[in-house]
Formats: C-alpha cells, structure tokens, sequence
C-alpha cells in the first residue's frame, strides 16, 4: 500500500490508486499505471517485439562499434538505444517471423567526418582480415590523423571482432584484424568508418559485404 507524504503536492511512496510514485537521486516522481491492454500480443505487437529481438541480437553482439559510432547522437538516451531507434526503423527487413538485417542499410558509426575512400577487405587469409582504403586526407575535412574503425561481425556465432580507436590513419592505407582461427568457414560480415583522432567526429559507416573466413 502506498503512502502520501507532505500533501497532495508532496512525494507518493509506492501505489495510490493507479498511481505510482518513488524517488530517484533525490527527485520524487509519479507515474501513472497503464491500463490493462485486452490484447497485448496483437500481430502488429508480436511482429514489432521479433523486429525488436533480431535487431537487439545483432547490436548486443558488436556493442563496443555501435557505443563509439553513436557517441555523437546520444542525446538524452545511450548510445545503444540510440543506433537501436536507428537500425529497427531503417535497417529490418523481411516477412514475419523471418525478420533480418539488412546491412547495406545499417549505419553502425553515424556523422559529417569524410568517410573512407574506396575500401575493401580480404578474409581469405586465415586468423585475419586484411582491410584497405585510399588516402583521401587532402579532401573536404578528412585529416591524416583519423583513425580506423573496423568490425567484423560473425552472424553464426553472434560476436565479433572491432579496432575503436586505435586503428591505422587513413594515410596508412590498410590494416590487418586478427580474428578467431573458429571462424575458419564462416560467413563475416564487414564494416569501416573513420574517427578523428580526438574521437568528436565520426563518418559513416560503410558496408563492404560478406565473406567466407579463410
């Protein structure tokens, strides 16, 4: 049973009515308790909650890539929740159940610094993928010092691989990840962007397609 402290106006302590109230850091709050839905698992809800699984099973398992990528658009909310509003409203395809992610539309870094220029990359060398790109530092507000992001996800075992911050410059031109020799056979999945060397700026992500781990 709740409580009424200090008035009507004063803090609510536990359940009054279909009121609820507590207090968190200092700051009294009330809420009021939903109504009980007649239906809660209507198709249009069961269809949102698999869209909401598959895309927190991919972010769950590449989080360190998405909470540097995302750091920019954090805005009263994590950096997680952020690139999860964005890759379930952008970036979720298919028909129900058989819901996936679309990675060619799925922006794991977001912002204005110059993406990589012409990048690619080999797995077929085994316990590493070799990533390259040119050297576009002379160009719009790229700069030699940005630094390499790279990831490389691993569906069938849902983890991966990530260089945040302490990758090669885009003047390097390439670099070597070492992965997992058990990943030998299976499908990756590959993504680069840039971060400036003081981690404020951050380009897009870009997607550059599967490969089978050597």
């Amino acid at each position: 049973m709740g409580k009424i402290n200090q008035g009507i106006l004063g803090g609510v302590s536990g359940k009054v009515g279909n009121v609820i109230g507590g207090n968190w850091k200092g700051i009294d709050y009330i809420r009021v308790k939903p109504s009980n839905v007649a239906n809660p698992r209507t198709a249009g809800q069961v269809m949102q909650r698999t869209k909401f699984t598959v895309t927190l099973e991919f972010l769950q398992a590449i989080k360190p890539f998405v909470k540097a990528g995302y750091r920019n658009l954090a805005n009263k909310k994590t950096e997680f929740n952020a690139a999860m509003s964005y890759i379930l409203n952008n970036a979720i395809t298919g028909v129900d159940p058989d819901f996936i992610v679309d990675y060619t539309l799925a922006l794991l870094s977001r912002g204005g610094l110059s993406m990589p220029l012409n990048p690619s990359a080999d797995a077929s060398t085994s316990g590493e993928v070799t990533f390259t790109w040119g050297d576009n530092s002379a160009e719009s507000n790229a700069n030699a010092t940005d630094k390499v992001m790279l990831l490389v996800y691993n569906p069938a075992k849902k983890e991966s691989v990530s260089i945040v911050g302490d990758g090669n410059t885009r003047v390097d031109g390439s670099y070597n990840v070492a992965i997992p020799t058990t990943y030998a056979g299976d499908t990756l999945e590959l993504f680069i962007a840039f971060m400036s060397a003081d981690g404020t700026q951050l380009s897009n992500s870009m997607y550059l397609g599967s490969q089978i781990a050597g």
